[in-house]
């Protein structure tokens, strides 16, 4: 059964994900996990450490092939495709047109070694973009959009602070405005007054370029301030899903009730 869309609108889903699974031998890391969602939709995806969030995500951006279930992705065309049924060359093609993944650890997702400008430039390239100048002035534009100056756009990342380096990494992935954005702990390994300029940040991003994304996080507030919708992980398996505020200001799960009072670990 598809889910209608948290805001009453009918447009068709982006990303349908029906019973899927990750076993590694005996292990269990994801468990017939099903939902969809919808252009311009922000599901957040939280659970203490170990829950299957990562490996969730690894799952929906075909960075794991699944042992149970599968992951169809709406394409421009409008068909509706199996993702383990994409050749490789296509799966390439979407990381670099419709698709954006933001690391926790930011020199997971950038060149550490070429400049600030380089690095946004090269996703330009990577569809298509190849006028020097044209390529230099938006990755200067996207610099401001994201807080940097862009008297540093000739440095490279490895110089900036972790801030500035998620920043950079969001400009990077965004300059294409792509479809899909999948995020795993965003705010991770901050400290709380770079957390919040960073969140603020990216909510206005998302709400301004219309974009869905599904966001793995232990933070609540994460979830809170950015998601139309929340899914619980427990175990590899989703105990709870619903609305953001519905789910955190009255949890029905037990598990659930003990994230929002912060008692479990994350």
């Amino acid at each position: 059964m598809v889910e209608p869309r948290s805001d009453g609108l009918e447009d068709p889903p982006l990303l349908v994900a029906e019973g899927l699974g990750k076993d590694y031998g005996r292990l269990t890391a994801c468990k017939d996990v099903s939902f969809v969602l919808y252009p311009g939709e922000v599901l957040a995806v939280v659970g203490e450490s170990g829950s299957g969030k990562s490996t969730l995500l690894q799952l929906l951006s075909a960075q794991l092939t699944p042992s149970a279930g599968r992951v169809s992705y709406r394409m421009r065309d409008g068909m509706l495709r199996d993702l383990a049924a994409l050749g490789e060359a296509e799966r390439r093609f979407l990381f670099r047109t419709d698709w954006g993944y933001v690391h926790q650890d930011p020199a997971q997702g950038l060149r550490m070694a070429v400049s600030a400008g380089a690095n946004v430039g090269e996703r330009l390239m990577a569809v298509g973009w190849n006028h020097y100048g044209r390529i230099r002035d938006t990755a200067s534009s996207w610099l401001q959009r994201v807080e940097i100056d862009t008297a540093r756009i000739d440095d490279a990342p490895r110089t900036y602070s972790g801030g500035m380096r998620q920043r950079l990494q969001i400009a990077r992935n965004l300059v294409t405005e792509p479809r899909l954005v999948l995020m795993d702990e965003p705010t991770g390994g901050l400290d709380v007054s770079v957390q919040a300029r960073l969140l603020d940040l990216m909510r206005n991003l998302v709400n301004e370029l219309g974009l869905a994304a599904v966001v793995v996080t232990h933070d609540l507030a994460v979830a809170r301030l950015l998601s139309h919708r929340v899914m619980v992980m427990k175990d590899g398996r989703v105990i709870e899903t619903g609305l953001t505020d519905q789910v955190l200001d009255d949890p029905r799960e037990p598990y659930t009730q003990l994230l929002v009072s912060s008692i479990l670990p994350v």
